[in-house]
């Protein structure tokens, strides 16, 4: 893929962070929805919460988490940072793909099955269906955050590979 020019690369980037932060915001609403589901003694407010949490979910969740995705991979292929030459993009991309996974087959589910039972006129079945998705996904996205931030470990192998035969090539000419 061509090098992204630098007002595309800025643009992309800009793009990448709103959406990145706007995931771990809504994240954080979802986490304080659940939290308020599962503690809470009213059953009115846990309707109300495990309702939002379901617009949340099914209206902005999976569009923010696809458009952190994408650019996020086209950053990593259009600028030398690549795909898979260092290990924190390379952590990065798997655990976006794995949490944005997670979102269509854990979260959304474990959130309807919640409104279907309040829903039923029936108590919140289990904690876990609102807590444990926003705490894992909280969690990824922190630490993918630090990861940007701080960008440790090197170079893949494969990095490795294609630094060393750069080199080579310069030293050649």
């Amino acid at each position: 893929m061509p090098k992204l020019s630098r007002p595309a690369r800025r643009a992309v980037l800009v793009v990448h962070v709103t959406a990145s932060a706007s995931w771990l915001g809504l994240t954080l609403g979802l986490l304080a929805l659940g939290t308020t589901a599962a503690t809470t003694g009213s059953a009115v407010t846990v309707a109300a919460s495990v309702r939002a949490m379901k617009l949340f979910a099914d209206w902005l969740l999976l569009p923010v988490a696809f458009l952190t995705l994408l650019s996020g991979l086209l950053l990593s292929l259009g600028t030398a940072w690549g795909l898979a030459r260092h290990r924190w993009v390379w952590t990065k991309f798997w655990l976006t793909l794995a949490t944005t996974t997670a979102t269509v087959f854990a979260l959304r589910p474990g959130v309807n099955a919640a409104v279907t039972a309040v829903a039923a006129g029936g108590s919140l079945p289990d904690a876990g269906d609102v807590l444990f998705g926003p705490v894992v996904s909280l969690s990824a996205y922190v630490f993918m955050t630090v990861i940007s931030v701080l960008k440790p470990w090197g170079l893949t192998r494969r990095g490795k590979r294609l630094r060393t035969a750069a080199r080579r090539v310069l030293k050649d000419a």
